[in-house]
């Protein structure tokens, strides 16, 4: 079995759809003590807005369309980020749609918490596993590269 640790300070992505900034800004202005407790990365637009509004750096991917959401995708993959947060607009059909699936995907992948709506992203920042280590079990996925590869 394969794992690995999520620290007690978690590296947060933050992504938000144009309509869904004003709300993740929001949520992320109310948990600016928590939130300041981790390592917070977004996509471009939102990682400006949300330095402004916490008073704290945010480490900025390009926006989500220029290949954002590609790179927060990477970073899942390499370990380098622990928790997605992603306020995504149901109601908009969104010209980047196929890396926002891959995004969700990637995300599945490496067992990484994943909130896609307000509600769960104040379960997910308030449960104490947010703020211990925390033993992520990895999927196996040899026999799946070795039918592929094989």
């Amino acid at each position: 079995m394969t794992t690995r640790i999520l620290s007690s300070r978690k590296s947060i992505a933050l992504v938000a759809h144009d309509k869904k900034k004003s709300e993740l800004i929001e949520w992320a202005f109310y948990n600016r003590s928590t939130l300041a407790k981790h390592k917070l990365f977004a996509t471009g637009t939102t990682g400006k807005m949300l330095e402004t509004a916490l008073d704290q750096p945010v480490i900025k991917f390009l926006s989500g369309p220029l290949g954002g959401d590609q790179q927060v995708g990477a970073s899942i993959a390499e370990g380098k980020l622990d928790v997605l947060i992603f306020f995504w607009d149901p109601m908009e059909s969104q010209p980047h749609d196929p890396d926002v699936k891959a995004l969700l995907r990637v995300s599945a992948t490496w067992n990484i918490p994943v909130a896609c709506n307000r509600a769960t992203a104040d379960f997910l920042l308030t449960s104490p596993l947010m703020h211990e280590d925390y033993e992520a079990i990895l999927t196996d996925y040899s026999a799946y590269l070795n039918r592929r590869l094989g």
